[in-house]
């Protein structure tokens, strides 16, 4: 069976908690989208870890992780994550990496952060982890696959090819130092190495796997709203984050996806620019920050304090409806626990207008929350296993969430570990 763990909202919904969860059931994790340029923060039996490229069932002996081709596979950030790993006393993992997988070159990040430079106050918020620059050579049939690092005319032909480019952005867009083509494929030919004993050729092992009945987990990187097409444009990312893509990023036939498990926090965080309806600023933010989370809300790669607010139910309503939601886990629920009362947004106003539908970006620019309070539950919710043991107002919480979402919420996350958690 397939099922894809995705997020409803800007990302940070705690995706990594849910996906390593399920892998105690699981036999495989596949990454099926997205770089190093966000994180899953995961706490263990061997500690607290915020992985960035590796599928969040590593620490299982029992699974494969595998690295999808819809991934932008940045090798040395990859390796450094495995060492980080065994470092701390985790088991080597089993790692396949795809062969039609691209790869992040040391040119797409230099020409992230230049272009963020250059864009000064207008830029894109990017976390410079060379994403867009990525995936705009994947499309523009200029990346490098996996598999050309093993066919050393083409590779050397390609670098040529591509560096002459690059160069003209970097002398006259940029006025930064030329990229030199030796020393490019000299890192080349350190990434085929480190590499090697990892490439697969992924599509085929996970249809295999399926047919033998094996569990396949495909864990998505950010939220329906950072999705290119269906997101908040031009503050997105730039690969899909919809269930959807889990079939091309792995390699599976969409029919395959026979659950989608769509994360939603119990407030709003996010990082990076964009539109936020549901905002809090000032004191009520930074206390909300304080206790988000484990430890905080900060972004897992690099560190930044997440822009905070209130449940949204019409971003959620809408990253849900996107996703092809068959089940919402609900997360960080515990962290309510000290409001008198905790607003929720549960339409905009727009132009004088009352939507409960998500609109189109400089539609939702305008837009103003409307909100409701609903009592608090003061508590702490942590170490209840039982849905029927939660405060009343706690479950009046989640059930008038799911109402105006429309989708069933399955699971509910009350802490970090795996743990903690409660099934409906």
């Amino acid at each position: 069976m397939i099922k894809a763990v995705v997020g409803a909202n800007w990302g940070d919904e705690g995706k990594g908690k849910i996906t390593d969860m399920l892998a105690q059931k699981a036999d495989i994790v596949v990454r099926f989208q997205g770089g190093a340029n966000a994180g899953h923060t995961i706490v263990n039996k061997y500690g607290k870890f915020a992985l960035h490229t590796l599928p969040s069932g590593v620490f299982y002996d029992h699974i494969t992780s595998v690295i999808g081709n819809g991934v932008a596979l940045n090798i040395p950030i990859l390796f450094d994550e495995i060492k980080n790993l065994t470092d701390r006393n985790v088991p080597m993992p089993k790692i396949l990496i795809s062969d039609r997988a691209q790869i992040v070159m040391p040119y797409h990040i230099l020409l992230d952060a230049y272009e963020e430079e250059r864009l000064a106050g207008k830029s894109y918020g990017s976390t410079k982890s060379g994403i867009a620059p990525f995936y705009s050579d994947k499309y523009a049939k200029i990346g490098f696959q996996v598999s050309e690092l093993f066919d050393e005319d083409t590779l050397k032909e390609k670098v040529a090819k591509v560096t002459a480019m690059k160069n003209v952005l970097m002398e006259h867009l940029y006025h930064k130092p030329l990229i030199d083509e030796n020393e490019l494929l000299d890192t080349l030919h350190t990434y085929r190495d480190m590499v090697a004993p990892y490439v697969a050729d992924v599509s085929t092992f996970l249809y295999e796997a399926n047919k033998a009945g094996k569990t396949i987990l495909l864990e998505g990187q950010l939220g329906t709203l950072k999705d290119p097409d269906h997101g908040i444009y031009p503050m997105v990312t730039s690969s899909s984050t919809l269930a959807a893509y889990g079939a091309i990023g792995a390699g599976l036939p969409p029919y395959e996806i026979k659950q989608v498990i769509t994360v939603c926090k119990a407030y709003s965080s996010a990082v990076g620019a964009g539109a936020f309806v549901s905002e809090i600023f000032g004191d009520e933010a930074d206390e909300l920050r304080r206790r988000g989370g484990d430890g905080g809300e900060y972004g897992a790669t690099t560190g930044r304090p997440r822009r905070m607010g209130w449940f949204d139910c019409v971003a959620s309503k809408y990253g849900c409806r996107l996703q092809g939601t068959t089940d919402v886990a609900f997360t960080v629920l515990d962290v309510l626990g000290y409001l008198d009362e905790i607003p929720v947004c549960t339409a905009y106003e727009i132009d004088g207008q009352i939507t409960a539908d998500f609109p189109v970006t400089y539609k939702l620019e305008k837009a103003k929350p409307v909100i409701e309070k609903l009592p608090g539950w003061k508590c702490d919710i942590r170490g209840i296993k039982k849905y029927e043991d939660l405060p009343e107002n706690c479950r009046k919480y989640i059930e008038f969430v799911e109402e105006h979402i429309g989708f069933r919420i399955t699971m509910v996350s009350n802490g970090p570990s795996r743990d903690d958690i409660i099934y409906r």
